[in-house]
């Protein structure tokens, strides 16, 4: 067998795969089985990056930010429906369709999502798109593909298919996200549809690949080659071509109609994803056609609306968690009830201006929901009891330093970089492989060595010895040894990692390197003024005040000079970085051997060229890494030149090629 023939036999295997696990639910094969397929995907596609197609499963990873999504306009209007709220106006909405015809219905859940557009072209997906105003949408094809569901060719290679479909985020997934938020001390989702749309809309595919989204097909909206009789007839067609299809149910007689709409109502809390309601669609097509539509909506179907289920209750405390970053939480606790089928008793309150806006004191009736039917969020208070609107506290509860909320922020923080709720997460952040990348000190390892007593600041894992460490669950000598050798060898590290590593608020690596080629080394980062800071490209208030209130801290101050003691690194070597790529445009495209995208990006940009998310005439360069994909394919059409990430530092340090 061919390479070729081999790597398109290996993209229907995976497909299958990612069909059987996504939309069937019934995986057939063990996770290091896929990893190893996947892996064998990618060696051939590095050594040939010209069979790399449209349709490959890596091109679900995500790729290079873009800069904004172009217009598109849809050729058959993406409409809505008209919502109705009793069971009386559907019974008024059959009555009127049969002065004319005899229905027989289609009823589906109507997921809370965001409406998309898929389309095929000879069978291979070539565009997605957004609802938009239901004339003109955008064009996130990019993060569309990041969706496992959606397939990314179908079998039937007919010459236009377009369907429509919703995508959702299950509630597990909007779960894991507002705590990973509560803990960043941003504001939270609102509810999975939010959370939805926001991941589609993210410049950057690969965060949208990690956001874990789903979608239900629910129309085909156009096609060329195949013609259908009924909506139940196209749904199970595609079923046949691997899209994961709305559930649906034909009924004869809206009494059916009705029942059914009922049975979702009692079902939906067992759902994995947001069902605000059940749709109900006159299920022949040629009877659609004579029932025709308003100028906003069909007249041949419904959306019935589900009532919000709320419970009052009395509020009790008001409690106060402190996340990594130092972000103060209020959370409520109050008489437990039994909400979408579990029993709750506390609801994040999320920050300050939501409390305000509540109205919440403590011993208040309030009304509580399940957002995502899984979140408890109190909504409203239904009665007051007169005590004046709770306040977080001015100190931090772990700690007792003073708390702050800058800018514009919701969020008040504790100001205390050694402050125990904050002290696990910072050394884990200081750890990380984007900061000091001391390999071997995970979330398990800081934490025995904080339990321990052994480091109470990033600054004593330099003062370890081999004995402290083999007293640590899992070490041995030799590895214990590693371990020692991995912070020994951070002290290296330039120190613009060692700044990032700081966990100063809003400075990334990029931010940190601009503070390091404007002043030189980490002490004149300490001394420089606000206004100075200010004075850099790109920095504005918020991050300027950020840095200059970081280091006029007496407890950060004492955290830097430790670290000096130790040995790390405080100047910054400008002949790391200078104008070698100066006038010069690069894309990046695929995963290179060694490189983050963001860290190719930071190299580039350090050495004074320009990144850009799309080819053009005006790219100079594109560095093409294994998964490349559209970009290597336009860069080959341009005749723009195609270098490796090799390539790339050779440039930068002067090799000729």
């Amino acid at each position: 067998m061919d390479v070729k023939t081999r790597l398109y036999e290996l993209y229907d295997i995976i497909e299958k795969h990612n069909y059987n696990y996504y939309v069937l639910d019934d995986p057939t094969i063990e996770d290091d089985e896929y990893d190893k397929l996947m892996r064998e995907v990618k060696a051939i596609e590095a050594e040939h990056p010209e069979l790399v197609t449209e349709f490959s499963p890596t091109r679900r990873v995500g790729g290079v930010a873009l800069s904004t999504f172009e217009k598109v306009t849809h050729t058959v209007q993406m409409g809505s429906l008209q919502d109705v709220f009793s069971e009386d106006e559907l019974y008024s909405f059959d009555s009127t369709i049969r002065k004319e015809l005899e229905p027989v219905y289609s009823v589906e859940p109507k997921i809370d999502g965001l409406s998309v557009s898929l389309e095929y072209r000879d069978g291979v997906l070539v565009r997605g798109s957004t609802r938009g105003d239901g004339f003109v949408g955008e064009d996130i094809t990019e993060n569309l593909r990041t969706i496992k569901s959606i397939p990314l060719r179908i079998s039937e290679k007919l010459s236009l298919l377009e369907v429509r479909g919703e995508v959702y985020m299950p509630r597990e997934s909007f779960a894991r996200l507002v705590a990973e938020q509560e803990e960043n001390g941003e504001q939270p989702a609102k509810n999975p549809r939010n959370a939805a749309a926001g991941s589609l809309r993210q410049k950057d595919s690969s965060v949208t690949s990690k956001r874990s989204l789903g979608i239900f097909i629910f129309n085909v909206q156009q096609v060329e080659g195949r013609t259908f009789t009924s909506h139940s007839e196209s749904l199970d067609w595609l079923a046949e071509q691997g899209f994961p299809v709305v559930a649906h149910k034909v009924c004869d007689t809206i009494d059916k109609a009705v029942r059914r709409i009922r049975e979702i109502g009692d079902e939906k809390h067992g759902y994995a994803y947001d069902t605000d309601g059940a749709v109900i669609k006159v299920d022949d097509l040629s009877q659609r056609d004579i029932l025709g539509a308003t100028a906003k909506v069909p007249k041949w179907a419904v959306a019935f609306k589900y009532p919000p289920e709320e419970k009052e209750t009395v509020l009790r405390e008001i409690e106060v968690n402190v996340g990594r970053t130092g972000a103060l939480t209020p959370v409520a606790v109050f008489d437990p009830i039994l909400l979408a089928g579990t029993t709750v008793s506390r609801a994040s309150l999320h920050n300050q201006d939501i409390v305000d806006r509540l109205g919440v004191a403590v011993g208040d009736t309030i009304a509580v929901r399940k957002a995502g039917e899984i979140i408890p969020e109190v909504v409203r208070v239904a009665k007051h009891c007169g005590a004046e609107t709770y306040r977080l506290p001015d100190k931090c509860p772990v700690c007792g330093h003073s708390v702050e909320r800058g800018g514009d922020e919701a969020a008040v923080r504790c100001v205390n970089p050694n402050c125990p709720a904050q002290l696990l997460r910072g050394i884990e952040h200081f750890a990380s492989r984007d900061a000091m990348n001391i390999e071997g000190l995970g979330e398990a390892v800081v934490k025995q060595l904080v339990e321990s007593g052994l480091v109470s600041s990033p600054a004593d894992l330099y003062l370890l010895n081999l004995q402290d460490v083999m007293c640590l669950q899992g070490f041995k000598e030799k590895s214990a040894g590693n371990l020692l050798k991995a912070i020994e060898n951070s002290k290296q590290v330039q120190p613009d990692r060692l700044l990032y590593a700081l966990g100063i608020r809003g400075i990334g690596r990029r931010s940190a390197e601009l503070l390091l080629r404007k002043f030189g080394d980490i002490d004149g980062v300490m001394t420089a003024s606000y206004e100075d800071i200010l004075s850099i490209d790109s920095f504005g208030e918020i991050l300027a005040h950020s840095v200059s209130d970081a280091f006029a801290d007496p407890q950060m101050r004492e955290l830097v000079e430790k670290l000096r003691v130790n040995g790390l690194k405080f100047d910054y070597d400008k002949a790391a970085s200078g104008d070698k790529l100066a006038g010069l445009t690069f894309v990046i495209t695929g995963t290179l051997p060694t490189l983050k995208r963001d860290q190719a990006k930071e190299l580039i940009e350090g050495n004074g060229g320009k990144c850009a998310g799309s080819v053009s005439k005006k790219t100079n360069y594109v560095v093409a890494g294994e998964e490349a994909g559209s970009k290597l394919t336009k860069a080959q059409e341009l005749g723009v030149t195609v270098i490796t990430e090799s390539q790339l530092l050779d440039m930068i340090n002067g090799v000729a090629e």
